[in-house]
């Protein structure tokens, strides 16, 4: 009779703890949004107008500040290839007001190959997923006599790369390539962007470019450009009959690896964050929001019509691919990369 009194006492225990921390739960959650409602949210960009961040981040400013119930403004601020807003945000307070949209890729590289700007740390900011992000596409010039992966890897070969930066997509991921491919390249920098590095193809300046899908399919369209591998296990959807370099190309686990990590970093594509530290159930709320709007088929739509797609990835999935880039590579790796991104 004890026994069995004693344990409907623990259930009742249980059922009331257990009823006290949903109630918890809604109450954070409840507090979460109620200190969203009315605030002005400023949504960073690290470059200027008029550029891809900014054209995102205009198109999604309207439907975060509706889930919200907030003000969103869009401000930019350029500098280092987005990495002083970036550094900005990572050192601030963390009081819920600011969000950023971030070159995930090029972030990241920064800061395995300790570029000198870089005052963060993209596994400890507070993480609210990926925007988007596309399979990068490896295009040869229509003048080149390089027009198939056979006619690169060939001996004697001497491969022409267009890029801008060191660390601007074009350049590293020619670099990376040249890198696991053991490639003789000459990486040619200076351009303004992957458009100007397209008219240099059309010239016959340069050889090939490293650029992403939705950027390779207009220079294809207008004729200044030849695709000829994907750089990921992932059909484009603008090239699904193009082939990947996993299948085309007889790689060894090495080559594979490089492969591997490169696609991995291009994933990572367009993040949005935070600052580190956020409230546990502001972060919650943010991330849900963030979901919503970017899951909701209306909002997808008007991002296609202007080529702005949407690919969302949640954090966890996020995190995981920040994990592999940035914590899993090996010291020999590091170094290798290193010397062949940032080499003049």
């Amino acid at each position: 009779m004890r026994a069995r009194f004693g344990f409907k006492l623990w259930l009742s225990v249980c059922s009331v703890l257990i009823g006290l921390a949903v109630f918890a739960d809604l109450a954070a959650a409840q507090d979460a949004k109620f200190f969203y409602k009315g605030k002005t949210i400023k949504f960073l960009v690290g470059y200027g107008t008029g550029g891809g961040y900014d054209a995102y981040a205009r198109m999604l400013a309207p439907h975060f500040a509706k889930a919200l119930d907030a003000t969103v403004i869009v401000q930019n601020q350029p500098g280092a290839g987005g990495l002083v807003a970036l550094n900005g945000v990572y050192a601030s307070s963390g009081d819920g007001t600011q969000i950023m949209i971030v070159n995930g890729t090029a972030a990241g590289l920064s800061q395995l190959v300790g570029d000198s700007n870089v005052r963060y740390d993209l596994t400890k900011v507070s993480n609210l997923g990926v925007v988007s992000s596309s399979p990068w596409i490896w295009v040869a010039g229509p003048k080149s006599t390089l027009t198939k992966p056979a006619d690169f890897l060939k001996p004697g070969a001497k491969p022409i790369w267009g890029g801008g930066g060191q660390i601007d997509g074009l350049s590293d991921g020619a670099a990376i390539t040249c890198l696991a491919l053991k490639l003789d390249c000459k990486i040619v920098r200076g351009y303004e962007g992957s458009a100007q590095v397209a008219l240099a193809l059309a010239r016959g300046e340069v050889d090939a470019l490293y650029v992403s899908d939705t950027s390779a399919n207009n220079y294809v369209k207008a004729g200044n450009a030849i695709p000829i591998l994907t750089m990921s296990a992932d059909k484009s959807q603008f090239f699904p009959n193009v082939p990947s370099v996993f299948d085309a190309v007889k790689l060894t686990p090495d080559q594979k690896w490089w492969f591997e990590f490169r696609a991995t970093l291009d994933d990572l594509g367009r993040i949005l964050v935070a600052p580190p530290n956020l409230p546990k159930e502001q972060l919650a709320y943010l991330q849900d929001t963030i979901r919503t709007v970017l899951a909701d088929p209306e909002v997808i739509a008007e991002g296609a019509k202007t080529n702005r797609y949407i690919g969302y990835r949640d954090p966890a999935a996020t995190a995981k691919m920040l994990g592999t880039v940035l914590t899993a590579i090996t010291p020999a790796q590091k170094k290798a990369l290193t010397d062949a991104v940032m080499k003049e």
